[in-house]
């Protein structure tokens, strides 16, 4: 699907009565195979080509979407989206990102793409490898399946003011979770992990080896008495509370005044030893993209600058509304206008190191998994759900269960202590984070 295509898409809107037009096209390819208990359970394939049109008369904008290709599927497109954008509802702020602000070519090679394609004899023959070192490890009595897949996609963009570009992206893909047993009680663990180049995926047997050590560590587990303590968010779940700062900071949200941080921007609202980066050209990324999806050259930026707010997230409508430019920021799929999300968030590591951080906190709980997190949007009111091991005088003392840990992320952000140990398995990523007090609901 070429940017031809595109163009006759935007030219027959515009013949229908559309004053301006964008039309997006996807092309995706994936395959998976999962086995459990050593044998082939499941095998997903897909292949798509679908397209999208949003058009726009005067200040009223209209969004659909197809899968049929074919030139009279194409003319009832154009012929809904231009129908439909005249019985919208005016919007001041609709509109394309400006002129000035499209990426141009060249655009640059951010190594998204591997045109390795892997067979269903290889992603079946690294499933099972996972899954049978997963069961290898002394304590694990089961195996809750594992997962190996493949996929390239592509997206193509053009819009009537004069934006075309296109990129494409493979991922890799290797998980597997494994149940431990000692009589009394069961537990789970994972592990997994996702890349844009089949090089960089682990091995198979140490994804499965990590997924069982995790699960026979989680053994014993405790309910522990509400208390009030240090918590520690480990590294592969610590993204889980710098979050809610993402719709916190976006434009729509502050535009209507429903964000717990409408009042911080260009003030403190993390320490000084808190950057976090959002970088949508960092090669291989899982998040990356030379552009984003409103045509606008993509640029790094600090969200957030030794503690401070610099920026709201900004989508051409959003920015207008709030007398801004667009920061970049604008995020959508095939339906629906733009709306706002990040490339590859990472909160910049500190100076110590898991063991360090605990050993600072002395005694407290370290959260190694999370589930089912409420957040008042307009206070910053948050809980979670979670479990992981409780720790004292710096070292792990016994795995524990059914707690929930809550707090106010204001407070909680400007506390909010970041360890050394970062690593970057996927689009958002942060080292350990230690918040030094904390209500923890227990037994």
């Amino acid at each position: 699907m070429d940017q031809n295509l595109l163009a006759e898409l935007i030219d027959a809107a515009k013949r229908a009565g559309a004053d301006a037009a964008e039309a997006v096209a996807a092309e995706r390819q994936a395959l998976s195979i999962t086995v459990r208990g050593g044998e082939l359970e499941e095998v997903e394939r897909e292949e798509s080509r679908d397209l999208g049109l949003r058009v726009f008369v005067g200040r009223r904008q209209a969004t659909v979407s197809g899968s049929d290709l074919s030139p009279e599927a194409r003319a009832k497109l154009v012929e809904r989206a231009v129908a439909m954008a005249r019985l919208a509802p005016e919007d001041p702020y609709a509109g394309f990102a400006p002129e000035e602000r499209l990426a141009r070519g060249p655009l640059p090679d951010l190594e998204l793409y591997d045109a390795t394609a892997l067979s269903p004899e290889t992603l079946e023959d690294r499933a099972r490898e996972a899954e049978a070192a997963a069961r290898a490890v002394p304590g694990v009595v089961n195996s809750d399946g594992a997962t190996a897949g493949w996929s390239s996609a592509r997206w193509v963009m053009a819009t009537s003011h004069g934006f075309s570009g296109a990129h494409q992206a493979s991922g890799f893909s290797l998980g597997a979770s494994a149940i431990a047993g000692d009589g009394q009680s069961m537990e789970t663990g994972y592990d997994g992990r996702s890349t844009r180049w089949h090089a960089d995926l682990p091995d198979a047997a140490g994804i499965g080896t990590t997924a069982g050590e995790r699960a026979t560590a989680r053994l014993g587990s405790r309910k522990i008495a509400s208390t009030t303590a240090p918590v520690i968010f480990e590294n592969r779940v610590a993204m889980s509370i710098i979050s809610p700062l993402i719709g916190a900071i976006s434009g729509p949200a502050i535009a209507r005044g429903s964000s717990f941080l409408k009042d911080r921007l260009g003030k403190e609202v993390f320490g000084k030893h808190v950057t976090i980066t959002d970088d949508p050209l960092r090669p291989r990324g899982l998040g990356s993209a030379p552009f984003d999806d409103e045509g606008v050259a993509a640029t790094k930026m600090d969200l957030i600058d030794r503690g401070v707010l610099t920026t709201w997230l900004l989508n051409s409508a959003s920015a207008r509304q709030l007398g801004l430019e667009t920061t970049g920021h604008a995020s959508r799929g095939l339906a629906g206008p733009p709306g706002v999300g990040v490339s590859n968030l990472t909160v910049q590591p500190g100076t110590d190191d898991k063991a360090a951080l605990m050993k600072s906190a002395g005694t407290g709980l370290l959260v190694t998994s999370m589930f089912g997190p409420s957040l008042n949007g307009n206070t910053g009111d948050w809980s979670v759900g979670c479990s992981g091991f409780w720790f004292e005088d710096g070292e792990i003392a016994y795995p524990v269960s059914e707690i929930t840990v809550a707090g106010n992320l204001i407070e909680m952000y400007a506390r909010l202590v970041p360890g050394s140990d970062l690593e970057i398995r996927g689009a958002s990523n942060s080292p350990s984070l230690l918040v030094d007090s904390l209500a923890i609901a227990g037994k």
